[in-house]
């Protein structure tokens, strides 16, 4: 195993002991339990997606409130809530992962 090999498995079980990885991985492992809620969860993220890569900026944050409206009731679900928030931990920390390697190999 090369050098870069090595060091991107290290890399990956450092990411894997994060207390955000942790957390995200505990609530994907309790969805498993309910897939019909996991497909519901795939397709609320879809059109989040969707809306947020395709609409205008100028209409972007009336059409994101009333998703959120249209939404509320499924957001308010204990198991529909907690994944949501672990794994935007986790997006979030890694956002900031990809930030900091490129600024330390000065990529732009």
């Amino acid at each position: 195993m090369n050098e870069m090999k090595k060091a991107t498995v290290q890399f990956a079980t450092a990411i894997k002991e994060t207390k955000q990885y942790q957390k995200y991985f505990e609530q994907k492992e309790k969805l498993k339990a309910y897939p019909e809620l996991k497909e519901q969860i795939d397709e609320f993220r879809w059109r989040n997606y969707q809306l947020q890569t395709t609409c205008d900026q100028d209409e972007l944050y009336f059409k994101l409130e009333e998703f959120e409206l249209e939404n509320e009731e499924f957001r308010a679900n204990p198991f529909v809530s907690d994944f949501l928030a672990a794994e935007l931990g986790f997006c979030r920390m890694m956002q900031q992962i990809y930030s900091d390697l490129a600024e330390k190999i000065e990529f732009e």
